[in-house]
């Protein structure tokens, strides 16, 4: 083959990649928008844990949302405290929620809805942890003297706490000092360090103690606990497409019925999801009416 032959033949080849290029470049860019016209939609977990165990708590939950899901991707958002995450679902931010009984009656009234039941109801109950030291017996011990929650909006952690001591003879607005220190792992500890007479929390949060401290948790025992109640429940915000809603909902159900969904639901502290919806919380309702009648406002101003 002679030099122009050659020449030429160099020359079309390199026609024929700069021919190609474009299809390239455009399949790149095709690429770049699909990812780009992907949905995220936020799953706000009260806090039931400070944020760090919340991750290491749920993410795996996000990971299966995130694995099976189409044309949308999932992330989990942590709250500082209940009133910051009561005032994110109120503004309507998160998409996805999980909150306790009482939170989801106020998240029904700006356009969520119940979707399934996270956990056994007779998993949902207040229990009063206090020192092993401490050699209380009896309820009426603990007048003058102080008691921890994580909050005055827990449902089991403290308003069906109050309750119970409403019912056996505690005055909790006068008998009692009552405080409020931010999450359940909180009210746990201040009883360890002798800050408070008892601490109020609920059964997932005093496993999940017993497993991360188990040095402290010998030193410490359930003395009371009070009836159960519905527990936490998983909701959807109404503006949310119906092909992501069931998608959500189905893979919810379905974590009952696979050993990777069985290991997640064990990560939450979490027995069984069970089916629910808004009609299943009116029996919350009928309990809150009765607190607030008897006891205080839910919502102290």
């Amino acid at each position: 083959m002679n030099k122009v032959c050659k020449l030429l033949l160099l020359c079309t080849v390199l026609l024929s990649a700069c021919d190609k290029a474009p299809e390239q470049i455009k399949e790149l860019q095709y690429s770049e928008q699909n990812r780009a016209e992907v949905t995220v939609y936020s799953l706000a977990i009260h806090p039931l844990h400070n944020p760090r165990k919340l991750s290491e708590a749920y993410q795996p939950l996000v990971d299966y949302l995130n694995k099976h899901i189409d044309g949308a991707r999932v992330e989990l958002e942590s709250s500082r405290d209940y009133q910051a995450y009561e005032e994110k679902f109120r503004a309507r931010t998160p998409h996805i929620l999980l909150p306790n009984p009482w939170q989801t009656l106020e998240a029904i009234k700006v356009g969520y809805s119940v979707i399934a039941m996270a956990g056994d109801a007779t998993d949902f109950k207040g229990i009063f942890i206090v020192r092993k030291d401490r050699g209380l017996k009896n309820i009426s011990q603990i007048k003058n003297n102080t008691v921890s929650y994580p909050s005055p909006t827990a449902l089991a952690a403290c308003i069906m706490p109050q309750y119970f001591l409403h019912t056996n003879g505690i005055n909790i607005n006068t008998d009692i000092k009552n405080i409020y220190v931010g999450s359940q792992e909180s009210s746990i500890m201040n009883v360890y360090l002798g800050k408070t007479i008892v601490g109020a929390t609920w059964p997932p949060p005093w496993r999940l103690f017993q497993k991360d401290h188990p040095q402290e948790a010998e030193q410490l025992e359930v003395i009371w606990e009070t009836p159960s109640l519905m527990n936490n429940s998983f909701m959807i915000r109404d503006d949310i497409p119906a092909n992501i809603r069931q998608q959500i909902s189905q893979l919810i159900h379905e974590l009952n019925d696979s050993v990777e969904g069985l290991q997640i639901l064990e990560s939450m502290e979490t027995a069984r999801i069970h089916p629910a919806n808004n009609f299943s919380y009116a029996k919350v309702r009928d309990y809150i009416q009765n607190f607030e009648k008897e006891v205080r406002p839910v919502e102290t101003p």
